[in-house]
């Protein structure tokens, strides 16, 4: 919310400094996040008189002009169309920076012609959009006076964040009753005298709303006037000065005159032209079909749960967002119908997130407007509109009563001192809440008090709390000490809880870096991965595309890859670990997990190129992972059967027993990638922490000592031919279960099909090291290892040893 200095005195009487006015509004809770002062950005810019304007040797559109400055005069090239001898303009001299045109002056040649400096135009300093010419000042302007004193500039801008329980602070107005209440000056009263009619408005509202409508009426109530005879034009320039100032652009009276009533109130307006309004207006939900072409040139499909404004043949607006072009105000305008509504801010809220819609009015009608201020607002506007343009106002129109917004809360007095550690005096209490509107009275051990319509949400004891808290200084909260335990606290974080940072810290030393995702993913992306139950698709998203809890970690991970190859990085490594989800109970939440890995494992090199992430590289990381978390590695399983989204022929589960599934890995399905318009090749794994057994007994939280041998080691190569449907790792586990003492590795290095291997048939052949770990190994001992060895892999694969 921004507001200059002059427009909040519009509503304040105070004296106090800019820097007591921020820590004011700051102690309040309204947090200033920026104030900029114009008059000290355009301090260099001052009035010139221009001594002499000549044609430009060697160009037609060109003048050198000789400028007095007021302290010496210097050459200027300018082409402007009204540059001349004896005009006054606006001069920024070498070494300034120009807001309009990003663009820092230094002295230069142009054709051949010295220019220092620049006569600029209100574009270049960035105070409107004409730039048809220089700034041309009355002669009796002094020269080298401050260019933004003269111009009004030299009111400094406040920018202050809205917390959504301070809707009232959307509107200076409701600022100023703010400091006001807080003892920050005295609020001015507003003229809220009614404007007298002259005539039957011809057009009448209806709301046309069915009794099943769920919830609060769409529309509450509709306050309309007919004001004819007006004549549209560009508006005064002290309306203008106030919304550029906080960013808007002016477009003509009417419209920037119910964006002057939006951000002076809080009070959103609308104004149609009424000539365009076919019969009444009515009032309604949306209907099958329907489109609108709204101001900002956009045309929405109007959904049936939508408040629409419409006419007798049309709709002419999306109710509390945003009005319609055909019936938008013009030059042309000579009749006008005013709005002045109240609708449900939820439906509001739902409605601008599913169109896509941001605007002034969407922000405030969301989050609550004055319920009682309606008429209030008709009133300032009818006012406002016959001082801008004249005309002649007819009898108000009213639809509908409103909400039964009034309620009343009691506080305890001890309650300020229960919940905000401050002894608040009880009359400092009373007069606080009087002071914000809130009609206090004193009835014992409780204070009765009226919400006022513009704090809505204002609901029980502890916001009053807040409210005398927040008025009577947060800094007046005494700090006291955390009491000394006598005793060391037990960990607060159990072993599952670690295993989630020893996660991330195995798969960052594999190099890979984490990503931290949404938890919500397009439903789209969510059906590729298995699919999520309607319980957990989100009623209210942040986004329309980010509608549902993810069921896997990898389509946001895949997804971010795939921004990362868009931006040219090819080669990627992320992990994340982190919850998913596959319904709404509490066991529907799992811990996992879960990385990505694209590209090739190094880069180009003249020795040549580096290979492409696989499968087994996936398979690396998961048994990364569970050797990180204290999990059995080495008795996992490596068994088909991994989920639909991995390639069926590139990809495992790591599993105990026949049931317990530890991870997944592989090569992504190529459907999935081009599903999600992915480049490929792509591997992935998860690794479910969940399902990763806890030691038994209590674990241990220092290493395990460092086990080696000091007598030599042993290997011995065997090659077995059998069916080619035997897994390897039934064969790895047959041969280490030979001699679980002596036997500490065994490993695949070959496998071969073809001839001299019968059909159906293949080789393996294995490595296997025996490490001795009391004596030197004799000849006999080896060999009676490497019987049992060929005795429990042919049994196991039902092959036979080759000769």
């Amino acid at each position: 919310m921004k507001f200059t200095i002059s427009w909040l005195k519009e509503h304040l009487d105070y004296t106090a400094s800019l820097d007591e006015l921020s820590e004011k509004l700051t102690a309040l809770g309204l947090e200033v996040e920026e104030i900029t002062d114009r008059a000290k950005e355009l301090e260099a810019f001052r009035v010139a008189y221009v001594v002499e304007a000549v044609q430009h040797p060697d160009a037609d559109r060109l003048r050198v002009c000789k400028v007095d400055t007021g302290t010496e005069i210097v050459q200027v090239v300018c082409g402007a169309p009204n540059a001349r001898t004896g005009m006054k303009g606006v001069f920024a001299p070498s070494g300034v920076y120009v807001p309009g045109t990003d663009l820092l002056l230094k002295p230069s040649k142009i054709r051949g012609v010295e220019s220092n400096g620049m006569l600029v135009s209100e574009r270049e300093m960035g105070i409107s959009d004409e730039h048809d010419g220089i700034i041309e000042l009355p002669e009796d302007t002094e020269i080298g006076a401050s260019f933004a004193v003269l111009a009004g500039l030299d009111d400094p801008i406040v920018e202050i964040a809205i917390t959504p329980n301070h809707q009232d602070a959307l509107g200076v107005y409701g600022i100023a009753r703010d400091l006001a209440a807080g003892g920050f000056g005295t609020l001015k009263d507003l003229d809220l005298s009614a404007v007298p009619g002259q005539f039957d408005s011809p057009i009448s509202v209806h709301l046309n709303f069915d009794a099943d409508v769920q919830g609060p009426l769409p529309c509450s109530k509709f306050v309309g006037r007919y004001i004819r005879g007006v004549k549209n034009g560009p508006s005064p320039k002290w309306l203008q000065d106030k919304l550029l100032a906080i960013g808007l652009r002016p477009i003509s009276a009417l419209v920037d005159m119910t964006n002057y009533v939006t951000y002076d109130l809080g009070r959103p307006l609308h104004v149609f032209d009424a000539d365009k309004v076919d019969g009444d207006i009515q009032v309604r939900l949306g209907e099958p079909g329907e489109k609108l072409l709204a101001l900002d040139g956009e045309e929405y499909a109007i959904g049936a749960e939508t408040c629409v404004i419409a006419d007798n043949s049309r709709a002419v607006g999306l109710g509390g967002i945003m009005g319609g072009e055909e019936t938008g105000c013009t030059e042309a305008t000579t009749n006008v119908f005013v709005e002045a509504a109240l609708f449900d801010p939820i439906r509001i809220a739902t409605s601008g997130r599913k169109l896509g819609i941001e605007s002034d009015a969407r922000y405030r009608f969301e989050r609550g407007v004055d319920p009682a201020f309606v008429e209030s607002g008709m009133e300032i506007a009818t006012r406002l509109i016959m001082d801008l343009c004249g005309g002649e106002p007819s009898n108000v129109v009213v639809a509908g009563t409103g909400p039964e917004w009034q309620k009343d809360v009691d506080l305890r007095k001890s309650r300020v001192q229960d919940l905000g550690g401050v002894d608040v005096p009880v009359t400092e209490m009373m007069e606080i809440l009087d002071k914000l509107g809130f009609s206090p009275k004193d009835s014992g051990d409780l204070i009765q008090v009226s919400v006022p319509s513009w704090r809505m949400d204002v609901d029980g004891e502890a916001d009053l709390v807040e409210e005398i808290l927040r008025v009577h200084g947060y800094d007046n909260i005494p700090t006291a000490a955390l009491p000394k335990a006598n005793v060391v606290a037990k960990p607060s974080v159990d072993l599952p809880q670690r295993r989630v940072r020893m996660a991330k810290r195995g798969l960052a030393n594999r190099g890979m870096m984490e990503a931290v995702t949404w938890s919500f993913l397009p439903r789209s992306h969510a059906d590729l991965f298995g699919g999520v139950p309607d319980e957990i698709v989100l009623v209210n998203p942040i986004s329309a595309d980010l509608d549902a809890m993810r069921p896997s970690l990898l389509p946001n991970l895949i997804a971010a890859a795939g921004r990362n190859h868009a931006r040219g990085f090819n080669d990627v490594s992320l992990f994340e670990v982190g919850s998913e989800y596959h319904s709404d109970q509490p066991d529907g939440q799992a811990m996992v997990a879960g990385g990505i890995r694209s590209g090739q494992t190094s880069e180009r090199h003249w020795a040549g190129n580096g290979k492409y992430f696989d499968a087994y590289d996936a398979k690396a990381d998961a048994v990364a992972v569970l050797e990180a978390v204290g999990g059995p590695a080495a008795n996992a399983q490596v068994v088909t059967g991994a989920p639909d989204w991995y390639h069926p022929g590139r990809s495992g589960v790591l599993q105990l027993g026949p049931k317990n599934r530890l991870a997944a890995f592989g090569e992504i399905h190529p459907a999935v990638l081009e599903a999600m318009k992915v480049k490929g090749p792509l591997v992935g794994f998860e690794v479910y922490l969940d399902n990763v057994p806890l030691p038994r007994g209590k674990s241990a939280t220092a290493r395990p000592p460092l086990s080696i041998s000091d007598f030599q080691s042993v290997e011995r190569d065997f090659a077995f031919e059998m069916d080619v449907d035997i897994s390897a790792d039934k064969i790895i586990r047959a041969a280490r279960g030979s001699d679980k003492k002596l036997i500490s590795d065994v490993s695949i290095f070959d496998v071969y099909q073809g001839e001299h291997v019968a059909m159906g048939k293949k080789s393996v052949a294995l490595s296997v090291r025996l490490q001795p770990t009391d004596k030197t190994l004799t000849e006999e001992e080896i060999d009676a290892v490497a019987a049992k060895v060929i005795a429990n892999v042919e049994k196991a694969s039902g092959g036979h040893l080759r000769h």
